[in-house]
């Protein structure tokens, strides 16, 4: 049986030796309410909405446990920004970011997984996990520039 999210970071706190403060419980409650991609800013905006006490630099250090743990992944929309997204529940998807909006597509594409596997498996990896991000420009943006 797999374990919820919520047993998921308490484990890992407990592994690294922290507690689940208040602050975390509730920054971690709105984390996994929240879906598709966000950034920091964004997920504080929403834990201010449920505790306006809580700092950014709180949300901040409780955002990198959630990726230490698992339980989020970061996007680089390339850009320089980083925008997080659940890592832990969900079925894996590789993404399109376009360059010039911004847009970010889910793409699920099982012969591209076969192949990462393969290509790991002849190379001696066993993989943990991955990404895979596509970047360039995306139909509506290509539309705007020929015009």
């Amino acid at each position: 049986m797999e374990r919820s999210a919520r047993e998921v970071f308490l484990h890992y706190l407990q592994d690294s030796g922290m507690n689940m403060t208040p602050q975390r419980a509730t920054i971690v409650e709105v984390f996994l309410r929240e879906e598709g991609h966000f950034s920091p800013e964004q997920l504080y905006e929403a834990v201010g909405r449920v505790d306006p006490a809580i700092g950014q630099a709180t949300v901040y250090r409780t955002l990198k446990l959630l990726t230490e743990s698992g339980l989020a992944v970061t996007l680089d929309t390339g850009d320089g920004a980083t925008l997080y997204e659940h890592g832990y529940g969900h079925e894996h998807h590789d993404h399109l970011v376009c360059l010039h909006c911004g847009n970010k597509i889910e793409i699920m594409d099982p012969t591209i997984e076969e192949r990462q596997q393969r290509i790991a498996r002849e190379n001696g990896f066993e993989l943990t996990r991955h990404t895979m991000l596509l970047y360039g420009i995306c139909p509506e943006c290509r539309d705007t520039s020929e015009h």
